[in-house]
């Protein structure tokens, strides 16, 4: 049992438009104030999940010398990125020590046909160096597949709690150029720096955040309306969402990108932490600009997520 906002998906679709526009009634609500929501009756098959979180577990279990060995190249945003290298509140312009944390990042499994820019080739679809595990590529090409159909659907939702056409968005996902993490959080055996978290505060930059914490993990916090920051609860079988930068510019500031951040609870410091997150981001030459009135702002979907990429990696 919760009180943390929840959105059974498999009751939207099996609903009559009336009961949809309910549900997107709330979503709206949802997104006007924090923007975060847990999300079951989602459809992804349990053994896909599984199958991800036991490989998952394999590569973070390597020495540091086979994890770097699909460390990314020439700067490239895909593979291993070790403790040390990221610090999300430098997206923010906040300079704070390193996050205390490990990931594996990974992109889109194909370049779309006739895309010819060059900075979409050798950022966005750059190849993803997958580790030589046996079945790591295929579990995480099979779980990145279901997440890319899942945040569809839940942009449908987005477009009904934003009183558009239920299929509004789909021209500008097409072919998005969404990235996956796994993130490791290891055991602490020393005392931080000072403002040193494991994952600094920070907003997400796309259109939607589709994470999943590992069971009755906590740490994950979001800033209230109020000023204060509240723990995320895990919840059994459910995706945690969260919308990101760009669906609050699309909303024209309507829908609230919410600060976020990973602390180390006490009774967490000596346990490591696991997540899954795929971050979902409109295709490379989509432009995103409010929905309704003066479009006063206007920003190109994949040369954004550059600049983003590189604040927090600089």
């Amino acid at each position: 049992m919760t009180d943390f906002p929840l959105l059974d998906l498999s009751a939207f679709h099996a609903a009559d438009p009336e009961g949809r526009a309910e549900i997107g009634a709330e979503v709206d609500r949802i997104c006007r104030e924090t923007g975060f929501l847990a999300v079951t009756g989602h459809g992804v098959p349990q053994e896909v999940i599984d199958a991800l979180w036991t490989q998952a577990r394999s590569f973070f279990a390597q020495s540091p010398d086979e994890k770097h060995a699909v460390a990314p190249v020439s700067g490239g945003p895909y593979g291993y990125l070790g403790p040390g290298t990221e610090a999300l509140a430098k997206s923010r312009g906040e300079d704070t020590p390193p996050d205390l944390k490990e990931s594996f990042n990974g992109g889109p499994a194909a370049i779309p046909e006739g895309e010819t820019d060059p900075d979409a080739l050798a950022f966005c679809y750059a190849p993803t160096p997958f580790p030589a595990l046996s079945g790591f590529k295929e579990a995480w090409r099979s779980y990145y597949a279901e997440m890319e159909a899942l945040a569809a659907r839940i942009m449908e939702v987005f477009a009904v709690a934003l009183n558009l056409p239920q299929d509004h968005f789909a021209p500008f996902i097409s072919t998005p150029i969404s990235g996956m993490r796994a993130l490791n959080y290891p055991a602490q055996d020393s005392a931080p720096e000072e403002n040193q978290l494991r994952a600094g505060a920070h907003t997400d930059y796309g259109s939607l955040t589709i994470l999943l914490p590992e069971p009755g993990s906590r740490g994950l916090e979001i800033l209230t309306p109020e000023g204060d920051w509240k723990g995320v609860p895990p919840i059994d079988g459910a995706f945690v969402i969260n919308i990101g930068d760009l669906m609050a510019l699309w909303t024209g500031g309507r829908w609230t990108s919410t600060l976020h951040r990973v602390v180390t609870p006490p009774d967490w410091a000596t346990k490591r932490r696991m997540s899954i997150a795929y971050f979902h981001q409109p295709n490379w030459h989509a432009e995103v600009k409010p929905l309704a009135g003066e479009a006063t702002q206007s920003v190109v979907s994949g040369p954004y997520l550059m600049q983003k990429f590189a604040a927090a990696n600089g």
